[in-house]
């Protein structure tokens, strides 16, 4: 037992510490950061850094566009995943074994890049807000999840029940399946929540215009292409370095907050929604 818990506080260490860094980092002066004095604790505390990221027309554009990813990716990804999920769970559903081969296929075998890219080109969807939501809107993870919930814990009985009091499959769906399967959806939101959150490289592939441009497709410019422009005297090119390197730490803080607000609310439901279904006791 005691080798369990020497290894799980590494593993915590291992997060927490780059973590409490990055926190402290953003708080320093830029030359602190940029001489590599800050440790774990904040040295000359300093707003300055969230000053310069939030004055950004570019990192508020980014914020508000991931919020825009996250919320409609999510819901729309949520919808699709249970109208696909609640069938395959019926075992009167028609073909629903050879629907499930077909949807697990597509997660062992994807089409690629650039087929994909020539779809969503063909759609008239580049430069748009629903390349970034549409092409990745159901996960096959997911809906395996959903599948295996639905199955074992929406009892055959109460179909049938609903069914003599003259209830039809939608009106059971939205009246009973879904408010008894709040943990679930509780899960399968978070997941999708985070992985939009986090998503820079469909951007990468489908953007041009900055307006449109998620936050993690923001901060991944700054964070590699942001250096000192040449033609600067050396000060002035030390100080816009060491001010990058401030903002890089704030903007990966103001990046993370959103996505550990939100996480308490939905963990209570994290391990029910995760495990329920997955044995049958």
């Amino acid at each position: 037992m005691a080798g369990v818990y020497i290894l799980l506080t590494t593993f915590l260490l291992a997060v927490l510490l780059p973590l409490i860094y990055i926190v402290a980092s953003s708080f320093s002066d830029p030359l602190a950061v940029s001489s590599g004095q800050v440790t774990f604790w904040p040295i000359d505390f300093t707003l300055e850094g969230y000053v310069r990221a939030l004055s950004d027309n570019s990192i508020l554009s980014g914020f508000g566009n991931s919020l825009f990813y996250t919320i409609v990716g999510t819901a729309i990804s949520l919808a699709l995943t249970v109208a696909i999920a609640y069938p395959l769970s019926r075992s009167d559903f028609w073909g629903r074994r050879g629907i499930t081969v077909f949807v697990v296929f597509t997660m062992l075998f994807a089409g690629g890049i650039i087929p994909t890219y020539l779809v969503v080109q063909n759609l008239g969807l580049l430069d748009t807000r629903w390349a970034l939501i549409l092409p990745q809107a159901i996960g096959v993870w997911q809906v395996i999840i959903a599948v295996a919930f639905f199955r074992t814990s929406i009892p055959d009985e109460l179909y049938e029940a609903a069914q003599l009091d003259g209830a039809s499959d939608m009106r059971f769906l939205l009246k009973v399946v879904l408010p008894l399967s709040k943990p679930l959806l509780a899960v399968i939101a978070l997941m999708y929540a985070i992985s939009q959150w986090n998503s820079y490289f469909d951007a990468l592939l489908y953007l041009r215009d900055p307006g449109l441009y998620p936050l993690q497709l923001v901060l991944r410019n700054v964070l590699i292409l942001n250096q000192a422009a040449p033609g600067l005297d050396a000060a002035a090119a030390l100080e816009r370095q060491q001010l990058a390197d401030l903002m890089k730490y704030s903007l990966i803080v103001i990046s993370t907050v959103p996505v550990m607000l939100v996480y308490p609310f939905v963990a209570r439901f994290f391990n029910k929604g995760i495990l329920i279904g997955a044995v049958k006791g």
